[in-house]
């Protein structure tokens, strides 16, 4: 009797493990892994518009909202630039409470000066943040953006990117993103409540 209990404990054992293998079961580290705020966010150093070099650290203390695009982009960027200056406009008194954060993932032709200008054409709370190569991969990796350059026909270049913008708290932890193409009211009601719990 004690044999076939041996047998049965280790026929229970080898199929626990061959459906962990299989995907069937989730490992207990993989599950913490799975539970809880997406690992989104961390330390960069950039240059805004004016020159001046900042890092995470000068934007602590406000929620942000933060996106990656890059100035030569021919209708994603300017549309939810455009689109988020209307937000903004929307908040009020509220815009005061966030930082608002474009970083261009472009450094061969996107520096402060290009940044300045582009920005301007888009609500004031705006800042354009640009840097060199090394800069703009450590920020990427920490915000798990995708970008890649792509030639064109013409002989230049343009970039896919990563098209959502990302919603910070004030302390620098992701809570959520505003989605390319999303309602107008949906997106103003996350922004409300970045401000509201700031």
């Amino acid at each position: 009797m004690r044999k076939i209990w041996l047998f049965v404990a280790g026929a229970v054992a080898i199929l626990a493990v061959s459906a962990v293998f299989a995907g069937l079961l989730t490992p207990p580290e993989r599950l913490q892994q799975s539970v809880g705020v997406a690992a989104i966010g961390g330390p960069f150093t950039l240059v805004d518009e004016d020159g001046r070099t900042v890092s995470e650290e000068d934007f602590r203390g406000k929620p942000t909202v933060i996106y990656f695009g890059f100035t030569f982009c021919p209708d994603v960027c300017p549309t939810t630039l455009y689109e988020l200056s209307g937000l903004i406009k929307r908040l009020g008194d509220d815009a005061e409470k966030l930082n608002f954060l474009f970083v261009s993932v472009d450094w061969e032709r996107d520096g402060p000066e290009k940044m300045k200008d582009y920005v301007s054409a888009f609500d004031p709370h705006i800042r354009g943040l640009s840097g060199n190569e090394a800069q703009i991969e450590e920020i990427a990796k920490a915000y798990k953006i995708y970008y890649k350059k792509v030639p064109t026909d013409d002989g230049d270049y343009t970039i896919d990117h990563t098209a959502s913008v990302y919603l910070m708290d004030q302390d620098g932890k992701f809570v959520g993103a505003l989605n390319y193409g999303e309602d107008s009211d949906s997106m103003f009601a996350k922004l409300k409540r970045l401000a509201e719990n700031a």
